[in-house]
């Protein structure tokens, strides 16, 4: 390609901003190379000839084949088809080819590896996004070839204004755009931007420009921009231009010329509608070879699609298999934590059963010693006329004596036991649903049907009184007591010496001592003596150990739990046994109860509640509550 080489796309016209040196019809040539390499700008209100000026400037390089590629945002370019092999492609099915962003490098392949004039119609798409991608990724693809093969190339956008807008934001093709303005004529990649609206363009795009083309204008903005380039008198002069006629604008002249520009021969796929009917013409077609290329493309694209939605599928199984697997992995859990709670309760059972059919042979032994020991005590007197023989020989009858109450005592007792069938100690608790505190109190002692001599009395003593029975009788939970959940027995003095006075054993406890606080609580209830609530609620909570108050304390923060959460919050490990070890005192006090599969509420309200069978009012109850909750909690004041 000679540097010197031309086209010729116009001829002078006469008129008003034109020069006198020119005559009119003169020949307008413009230097190849400057077109191709250069930045242009060609501009006019619609009607006036724009496109055609653009059309006729392609149809002269291409006549000389020289490579373009035309960015169509109207869809109007795709009459060079008529005398032109181009490759038409885009969105619309007119294209030669579907092609989106995936085809972008290969377009730029075909364009400058192998000269073929394109046009990139991206009025087809309905997606603004996907047509800047398309643009973008071209551009890119074009500004980095030519870097290595430095090819004179021009690059033609129409409705330019819509990437390198002057007002607004500027997304990544208009910038890349920017940049081929900039930086392309170095490694030969020119532009030309179209637009219909010159003061919307980006004014750094047309002042860089070597070649500007002015035709007609009228809006005052817009004469404005020619009056601050051209000078003023051009800025009226814009308005009067006929069509296809306009001011040419050169770095490669010295005058501003009123030329008009030659009329295209291909057919004008932009002009306006008439009411004759317009004749398509046959256009070109372009290779097979060059589509294939295209398509080989698509259909990878479309394979890799088909590939990643197979794969989304596999996934959405897998996942939907991985919450099957976790679900059925908790059930599991739960049945095994389930079996784990079934086995230890079994467990405790037999325990509990083993330690009830003991038979308590050597504490009734000891017994009847005490007792033989207490009469023989109790009969001493200071009476001189008593020999040593004969305090012996009443000792000895004394002590047969005691050891023939206490077997009468223990058959008593026994046939006590046998008649009075609800203060039997079950694995499934003392209360029934129905009994009432005062119902077990009545159905453990018995004191009305059971004779003296049952109740540990001396039968030489008037009195008859039960030493088991105290005012302060240490206090125990009145609710139901499981057997399986009774710790072992303690080894001190006081249930020595509950053994020794004779109580019936219920597991280590004395049904007395169950039966004295059940009586306890429930007087403390019918007198509406509202304080020994409260302090037969705060002794309860003094006899817990610290880490179960403090696991009280969870219960009552959360509302319901389960031992381990409890545990854990009240500074414990996470011992399963030594969890629920320590959660088992709540329960049998009846500071918490069981929800079921696990869990367990916070209960003191309820306890206030029921025991006053739902007479008191929730002030009444609040307060009380608040009295209790006092004796564990900092943050809780005493109520006023």
């Amino acid at each position: 390609m000679s540097s010197e080489e031309t086209i010729t796309v116009a001829d002078v016209s006469a008129g008003p901003g034109g020069t006198n040196e020119i005559n009119a019809g003169t020949p307008v040539e413009l230097p190849v190379v400057d077109l191709l390499t250069g930045r242009g700008f060609i501009t006019g209100k619609s009607g006036s000839g724009k496109s055609n000026t653009a059309s006729v400037i392609l149809e002269n390089l291409l006549d000389n084949n020289f490579p373009v590629l035309i960015v169509d945002s109207d869809g109007e370019y795709y009459g060079l088809k008529e005398a032109y092999e181009i490759l038409h492609v885009g969105a619309d099915e007119e294209c030669d080819i579907q092609v989106t962003a995936d085809h972008a490098e290969k377009i730029a392949s075909l364009a400058l590896e192998e000269n073929i004039p394109i046009i990139l119609d991206v009025s087809g798409y309905l997606d603004d996004e996907d047509a800047n991608e398309l643009l973008l990724e071209t551009a890119r693809h074009l500004f980095a070839k030519e870097k290595k093969l430095k090819k004179p190339f021009l690059l033609v956008v129409e409705e330019c204004h819509e990437y390198i807008p002057e007002q607004g934001g500027m997304g990544e093709a208009g910038k890349m755009l920017i940049k081929i303005g900039k930086r392309g004529r170095k490694h030969g990649l020119g532009v030309v931007g179209i637009s219909q609206r010159p003061a919307d363009v980006k004014k750094d795009f047309i002042t860089q420009c070597d070649w500007l083309v002015w035709h007609r204008l009228t809006w005052r903005n817009d004469t404005k921009v020619v009056g601050r380039i051209l000078g003023s008198e051009y800025a009226d002069a814009v308005e009067e231009l006929g069509d296809g006629e306009g001011f040419l604008v050169a770095d490669w002249s010295d005058d501003i010329r009123r030329v008009q520009f030659h009329r295209k021969e291909t057919f004008d796929a932009g002009a306006t509608p008439g009411l004759e009917d317009i004749e398509q013409p046959e256009l070109k077609s372009v290779s097979d070879d060059l589509v294939s290329e295209l398509t080989e493309i698509s259909d990878e694209k479309a394979r890799r699609e088909s590939e990643l939605a197979d794969l989304r599928q596999e996934l959405d199984k897998k996942e939907a298999r991985i919450t099957q697997l976790e679900q059925e992995l908790a059930d599991a859990r739960d049945l095994s934590r389930m079996a784990d709670q079934f086995a230890q309760a079994m467990l405790q059972r037999s325990e509990a059963a083993y330690r009830q059919t003991t038979p308590p042979a050597e504490d009734e032994a000891t017994a009847a010693d005490a007792t033989a020991e207490t009469t023989a005590g109790g009969a001493d007197s200071p009476t001189t006329d008593r020999s040593a023989a004969g305090a012996n020989g009443h000792a000895a009858d004394r002590s047969a004596a005691a050891e023939s109450h206490a077997a009468d005592r223990s058959a008593a007792a026994e046939s006590h036991a046998a008649d009075t069938g609800g203060a039997e100690t079950t694995a499934d608790g003392v209360f029934g649903d129905d009994l009432t505190p005062a119902d077990f109190a009545d159905a453990v002692t018995g004191t009305d049907d059971i004779p003296a001599a049952t109740l540990g009395d001396d039968t030489d003593d008037a009195e008859g009184t039960d030493p088991t029975v105290a005012d302060d009788a240490a206090p125990i939970d009145p609710e139901p007591v499981d057997p399986s959940e009774v710790t072992g027995p303690e080894d001190s003095s006081e249930s020595s010496e509950r053994a020794t006075n004779g109580s019936q054993g219920f597991g280590t406890v004395a049904r007395t001592d169950i039966a004295e606080e059940a009586m306890e609580f429930v007087e403390a209830v019918e007198h509406d003596t509202r304080e020994a609530v409260v302090t037969e609620l705060t002794d309860r909570i003094a006899d817990l150990p610290l880490r179960s108050v403090k696991m009280l304390e969870h219960y009552r923060e959360v509302g319901d739990s389960d031992p381990m959460s409890a545990h854990l919050a009240a500074g414990g490990d996470d011992d399963h046994q030594l969890a629920y070890s320590r959660n088992r005192p709540l329960r049998q006090s009846g500071l918490i109860r069981h929800l079921g599969e696990g869990r367990y509420r916070y209960a003191i309200p309820e306890l206030i509640q029921e025991a006053y069978a739902d007479t008191l009012t929730d002030s009444e109850v609040s307060t009380m509550v608040q009295a209790v909750e006092a004796s564990f909690l900092d943050d809780v004041a005493e109520p006023k």
